[in-house]
């Protein structure tokens, strides 16, 4: 009988329309094998040469004010540019392009240079929540843009320039691709049930509890269904909210303590700091109503089996489609096995 469990099979993405093919059969359990703990050292509070810090020059040439907590500026060398001219080059229907006009800003999440979201105090979550709040509805009032995407790229593994707890804001003229196929899934899906499809999806994912990580009373956590990377994982709110700003304050706490719950949780699985991409996907910025938007937070990180082993996309992945061996079902538990205290926290209690 074929078992989800024991087989090699394929799972659906309804938001992407994607497959990823799943073989559980190679790695019974994610966690066999040494867990290496890479050598790291501590890092300071403050570090004078780091261009993020309170006080001290940015790449770019400007200071950063002493500020105690968040700080937000347009990026000194920015991908998107406000003022780029308009226009399409369309001189073969398979030589297409088109200008893209849009700001990307710098979230500081903290003064203190040594603490990611999982360390933080939850006030200093909350902060930041208000603060992705804010820039959403400040940049998505201009008529030029028509997203906006907050995101981290934690870690030199996934190409952050610096160490300093921060993320980035990226606002566009136009949807990117990954977003623009959400919407035409959730469309679709609203159209045919008038319900949210991550509505409908979180009901089923919260009735079975073999994918949950964490909840509270606003935010769940789980592994999806048809994850790609190995403790990949989808915050989903409870209520059928578009936006950030659509949320009450209530909401917005439990918002910034589930973010810290699963970001304490990926530190402690291998007991080292956790590289990911993590990003928020909600309403698009363009005037229009749009009901069938439902907001969720994508984590994407790529470690295998212990802080130095990662997974790779290539080969097959990059020519036919994404695989994974762990299933989502064993990776959501051992997320779940773990304990709620950072580990460096819990280490200097214990001495």
């Amino acid at each position: 009988m074929f078992d989800l469990a024991a087989h090699p099979h394929r799972r659906y993405n309804p938001l992407s329309r994607e497959w990823v093919l799943v073989s559980p059969q190679r790695t019974r359990r994610p966690w066999q094998g040494q867990v290496e703990r890479p050598v790291q050292e501590e890092p300071p509070a403050y570090d004078p040469d780091c261009y993020l810090c309170p006080r001290n020059l940015r790449a770019g040439g400007k200071q950063n004010p002493d500020y105690e907590h968040t700080f937000v500026f347009t990026n000194d060398f920015a991908t998107l540019q406000p003022d780029t001219p308009e226009g399409e080059e369309d001189s073969h229907p398979l030589l297409r392009a088109q200008a893209e006009r849009g700001t990307c800003r710098v979230v500081c999440f903290s003064a203190r240079h040594d603490q990611s979201l999982g360390e933080l105090p939850s006030e200093d979550v909350a902060r930041v929540v208000d603060v992705w709040t804010e820039q959403y509805s400040e940049l998505g009032a201009d008529p030029l843009i028509n997203h906006v995407q907050i995101f981290e790229n934690r870690g030199s593994m996934m190409g952050a320039s610096n160490p300093h707890p921060h993320g980035q804001i990226w606002a566009t003229e136009h949807l990117p691709l990954h977003v623009a196929r959400e919407q035409e899934s959730q469309l679709e899906h609203h159209q045919a049930h008038g319900r949210s499809l991550l509505g409908d999806y979180l009901s089923i994912e919260l009735t079975a509890n073999e994918r949950l990580v964490c909840a509270n009373e606003h935010f769940a956590a789980v592994v999806p269904f048809w994850a790609v990377w190995p403790f990949e994982t989808l915050v989903v709110s409870r209520r059928h909210v578009g936006s950030l700003t659509d949320l009450d304050w209530s909401e917005r706490a439990s918002l910034a303590s589930i973010v810290k719950r699963l970001a304490t949780r990926y530190d402690n699985l291998f007991q080292s700091f956790f590289p990911y991409s993590m990003g928020f996907h909600q309403t698009p910025t363009d005037g229009q109503v749009h009901p069938e938007w439902h907001l969720h937070l994508h984590f994407y990180p790529p470690l295998l089996r212990s802080a130095t082993v990662r997974k790779f996309m290539v080969g097959y992945e990059l020519l036919a489609e994404p695989q994974r061996d762990i299933t989502p079902e064993q990776a959501a538990e051992r997320l779940r096995q773990l304990d709620e205290q950072h580990y460096r926290q819990a280490g200097s209690a214990s001495e």
